[in-house]
């Protein structure tokens, strides 16, 4: 058995097995384990009680957090020329098309999020066996394929996620840094999970959101009480 250091030792001793804890407990508590010296980001680990393989039960969407990630999305834009100052004046960082493509053809993916055009899909869908996988394919769903490409740049910037249960039933996704105030990690939890809530599938039966895990990088998660997410 691999031996306990003594910060995880510490870790332990603040976390009551077997408990569930509020929102902004778990907040507060999620702070004063976290022992690394970068500064490591909060995550959300939602078990759901829906069958992913059906269509009428996937759970996809998009979320604003009103404090932001925390984290600078590198953001590309596939664009026609006509395109490209509005990407850059927006915060772009990289605005391009066919020099893009190759690039990425070549296995160049040093990018968060990638964000297109309708008109120029057919380059774009080229490339979906190297985005797809990486979870960077530009979909209309998740705003990413969009003729207003300035305000769905300053979107991602300013905070905007997008997510989808996995083929386990799990939505993860990072919702802002240990850094933050315990409050901040509060409302942006609260504003991730709220959503999820609302995109309840009506095919769902019996207990839709079954647990709710909160860590930072490299920490021990932490049990939320689901009957927290609207105190």
């Amino acid at each position: 058995m691999a031996k306990l250091t003594k910060n995880k030792k510490l870790a332990l001793e603040k976390i009551e097995i077997g408990k569930e804890y509020s929102l902004t407990a778990a907040s507060n508590l999620v702070k004063e384990i976290t022992t690394t010296k970068f500064d490591a980001s909060v995550d959300l680990n939602i078990r759901l009680g829906v069958d992913p393989r059906k269509a009428n039960q996937m759970v996809r969407g998009v979320v604003t957090l009103p404090h932001g990630t925390g984290k600078d999305t590198k953001v590309l834009v596939l664009c026609t020329p006509d395109k490209e100052e509005e990407a850059k004046e927006a915060g772009a960082d990289y605005v391009g098309l066919d020099e893009y493509i190759q690039k990425i053809k070549d296995g160049w993916t040093d990018v968060d999020v990638v964000i297109t055009m309708p008109s120029v899909m057919a380059k774009v869908g080229q490339l979906g066996k190297v985005l797809g996988p990486r979870g960077l394919m530009p979909n209309p769903k998740s705003g990413t394929v969009t003729m207003d490409i300035g305000n769905a740049v300053k979107e991602v910037k300013q905070g905007k996620i997008d997510f989808k249960v996995d083929k386990y039933g799990i939505v993860h996704s990072s919702i802002g840094k240990v850094s933050f105030s315990a409050d901040k990690i509060v409302d942006n939890a609260r504003e991730f999970l709220q959503t999820i809530l609302k995109l309840k599938p009506t095919a769902a039966k019996g207990t839709y959101m079954k647990s709710i895990y909160m860590s930072s990088t490299m920490s021990y998660g932490i049990h939320v009480d689901t009957k927290s997410i609207g105190e």
